[in-house]
């Protein structure tokens, strides 16, 4: 082999090992302060977690309707992982004023 091309060879090896790497997943945290969801609108893909902060004395939920209700005690912190593609809205059912929204794509 000539000199040179053995390091390309590797490069090419480690290059096409890469690209057979799984995305992970990420946590996407929003926090609960004031009757507000902050930010009240994301981002995130199949797969990732959403963790809720509750810095509130209240309870509230994350309520999708004819989906899910996460319920999120207040000075806690809960988490649900996305398992669907598409756009959420949510609310709280305890302070319906209370609004989020989640743009959900593949994985």
């Amino acid at each position: 082999m000539l000199p040179g091309f053995r390091s390309l060879a590797v490069l090419g090896v480690v290059v096409g090992a890469m690209g057979s790497i799984p995305a992970r997943a990420e946590t996407i945290r929003v926090n609960i302060d004031k009757l507000v969801f902050a930010p009240a609108s994301i981002s995130a893909k199949v797969g990732d977690t959403i963790e809720w902060v509750n810095a509130d004395v209240l309870a509230h939920t994350a309520t999708v309707k004819g989906d899910w209700n996460v319920m999120i005690p207040p000075k806690k912190t809960v988490s649900l992982v996305l398992r669907k593609a598409g756009d959420v809205e949510y609310f709280c059912r305890f302070h319906p004023n209370m609004k989020g929204r989640i743009a959900i794509a593949p994985k």
